[in-house]
Formats: structure tokens, sequence, C-alpha cells
């Protein structure tokens, strides 16, 4: 095993940000083509597709906390979080692999009932993202020392996770989901695996950076970025899910035949989160990141997700052709950086960091619990004759987050602000 971080160069962090990149790539992928897949291929309602979806949050509930708090402690296999990573990658590209043959899947195992299966394959898939993803951040502060070189590292994540994500809805958008599930199956086995035996984790290191980094946690000031962090979650997840019943409804043409309804409605899906990703990825190291130093991180994360809010509205009342729908998903996008990017730099001030994989997943649970509650978007929807519905509801609990975030305190230095949030 080479040990690559004493070296701390260009290759080093470029493949210490590929374990991470693998699970953001299958978060893309699900985020692309599951609800299509789910739709088009196996005809199941609205309803019945956030049902599916809920999966996730549950998995998330009990993986990032369980799995963040194990390995802290934990030591085998050569590392305390290389085994979940090692582990989580590869069921996670099995479960990829498996999305459009949740049919086959259902035979192999004698359920007839297509929704079944479908939860079954996507709880799965989550679990293993959620095995993986806080080890994927957590080794990042547990072999580079505190300071530049390990803000270097997270912003080395954040763009090549970034990267990777815009290309898998770029795949899907122009080549078809399923080529773009064939080869990311392969992306998310790789980039977990070939990673983990060029990464070397140092037990002693570990233990030192623990004792060193021991301090209180503020629970006053963290459960207020828990509740903004949830209201924009909510409207986050809820656009993942149902988009595709709003571009269904109002941008594919009516009398288009089925087969060419559905390619165009996947098409569109890939091209717009591609956008919103594309700023997504780009904004956090060249514009937020100044922003912060200038007015503070709350500030400009309060701003973002105001931002945001506008564009999920004018979604809503103006979006009728997919030129339309990709420009106002770049203004989206603005508030997507700030997602992706400055909450976990604001936590991360505020907690005992001798625990850092345990509170990470405690934040998540406001990302996760927030993301089981749009299940009950699908129920408001399934009943809206019209579905720009779900861009007002989207707006609505955009805006009550931001106003949320101005209730939070920035009192740590903005040096760190380029740093990455969790993504699931």
């Amino acid at each position: 095993m080479l040990d690559m971080q004493k070296r701390l160069n260009k290759l080093f962090y470029a493949t210490l940000s590929l374990p991470s990149t693998a699970m953001g790539f299958a978060l893309s992928i699900q985020i692309s083509a599951l609800s299509w897949i789910l739709s088009t291929r196996f005809n199941l309602q609205i309803h019945e597709i956030g049902i599916v979806w809920a999966a996730g949050p549950v998995a998330g509930i009990f993986g990032q906390v369980i799995i963040g708090l194990i390995s802290d402690d934990a030591w085998f296999w050569g590392g305390r979080r290389r085994p979940f990573i090692l582990i989580g990658g590869t069921l996670a590209a099995l479960m990829v692999f498996l999305l459009p043959r949740i049919d086959i899947v259902g035979d192999f195992l004698g359920i007839k009932n297509i929704l079944i299966v479908a939860v079954i394959v996507a709880l799965t898939l989550d679990l293993s993202i959620n095995i993986s993803f806080n080890p994927t951040r957590s080794i990042i502060a547990d072999v580079t020392p505190e300071g530049e070189a390990r803000t270097l590292g997270y912003t080395w994540m954040q763009t090549i996770s970034g990267f990777f994500g815009v290309m898998a809805y770029l795949i899907g958008a122009t080549v078809g989901n399923d080529v773009l599930i064939s080869v990311g199956a392969g992306i998310v086995f790789v980039f977990s695996v070939v990673p983990m035996f060029f990464i070397k984790e140092e037990r002693e290191m570990v233990k030192q950076s623990e004792t060193a980094a021991a301090t209180k946690a503020d629970w006053g000031q963290l459960w207020r970025i828990y509740i903004a962090h949830g209201f924009a979650w909510l409207g986050v997840q809820s656009m993942f899910v149902y988009t595709y019943g709003f571009i269904q409804q109002q941008l594919v043409p009516a009398g288009l035949a089925t087969k060419a309804a559905n390619e165009m409605s996947g098409q569109i899906i890939g091209y717009a989160f591609a956008v919103m990703n594309t700023v997504g990825f780009l904004l956090p190291a060249l514009v937020l990141a100044p922003l912060a130093r200038k007015i503070g991180r709350v500030h400009t994360q309060a701003g973002c997700i105001a931002i945001m809010a506008v564009g999920y509205f004018l979604i809503a009342n103006m979006a009728r052709t997919p030129m339309m729908l990709y420009a106002l998903m770049a203004v989206v996008g603005i508030g997507w950086s700030a997602v992706v990017s400055l909450p976990f730099a604001i936590m991360s001030d505020k907690v005992d960091k001798s625990r850092m994989g345990f509170f990470m997943g405690v934040f998540n649970l406001s990302v996760v619990l927030p993301q089981l509650m749009s299940t009950g978007v699908g129920f408001v929807l399934k009943k809206a004759p019209d579905q720009s519905t779900l861009f007002t509801i989207c707006g609505v609990s955009l805006a009550i987050s931001a106003a949320l975030w101005c209730l939070v305190k920035d009192e740590a230095p903005a040096t760190h602000a380029a740093m990455p949030a969790p993504a699931h």
C-alpha cells in the first residue's frame, strides 16, 4: 500500500476524492433515473413512487448515524473508514445495476408486487450509500493535517464529485438512462474499491487527531441549523422525486407517442439537473467562499436559499418550455450550491470534533427526516390537477429555510467556507 498522504500532492487529493465521488454518482443516477424507470417501465403512480423514495431516508436515519458512531471507534481491514467504503461501494454498484431489472429481482425473490420489490432494491441501494457516505467524507479529515491541507481535500472532493455528478445527468440525457446505469455501476464500484488500496489510514495519527480536536458541542445553535437545513431539504427532495410529473404534464406535448414522450421526459430531467448541478459545483469555490469572507457564511447561505425559493416560484408560474426550465434551474442551482457547501462548514465549528463521524450522522437527520416527509407531497400532488403545485410547495419550504438561517450565529472564521456538506 502506497502511503500517499505523506506527499499531499494532486494525485493524492484526486484519489482521496474518488470514494465520495462514487457515492455522489450513485445518487445522481438515482435522481436521474429512479422516478423515470418506475413510472415509464413499471407503471407506478406518483404516490407509489414517493413510497419507494421513502426507503432512502429510512436507510439514512439508521445508516449514517449508526455507521458514523461505529466508524469513529472501529478498526478492521486496515482502517476505521476503509471497511465501510469497500462494503457500501460494492453493494451500491450492484443495486445501481439492478435498478432497471426490478422485475427480474422480483422473479428471483418470488415476489409479484413490483412496489414491494422496488422498495427492497431502493432500500438496499440507499443503505449501501449511507454505509459509505460518512466514511468517504470523514476519511479526508483522518488522513490530512488540519488547516489548509484539509480544506483543500474537501475542495477537491466537491469539485471532482460535482463534475462527475453533472456527467451522470448528461449521460442520461444524451444516450439514455439504461446506458447511464450500466456505466454508472462500473464507476461506483471502481471509484469505491480501487482508491482504498492506495490510501493508508494511520491509527496513531487518528488517535492524536481525536485528542487534539476534542471540543464542546453547541446544541442550541445546532438545533437551529438542523431545522433550517431540514426545510431546505424538504423542498429539494420533493423536486428530485416529483419533477418528472411536472415535466410530463407541462413540457411534453400532448398526443406524443408513449415511447417518444418517455424519452423526451427523461432527456429533459437529465438536462435540467445537469444545469442545476453545474452551477452547484462551480459556485462554492468561485463565488460563495469569497462572498462568505465578506458578509459571513450564514448570510451567504440565507441569501442563496432565498434565491432558490424565488427560482421555484418562477418555475411554478413560468416554466412552460424546456429552455425556460433549464434557465430557471440555473437560478435554483445558486441555492443548491449553498446547500452542498456551506451548512457543513457552519455546523462543523459547533460540534465536538473528536466525534466528527457521529455528528455527521446526526447532521444527516436534518436531511433524511425531511426527505421522508416529502413522501406526503406525493399524496398532495396525486390530488392536484396542476403539477406546478410541486414547485409552489418547494418555494414555500425554501423561503422558510432562508428565514430560519437568519437565526443562526456565525462566529467562526470564514476560512472554511468552501468545505462541502453532506449530500444525502
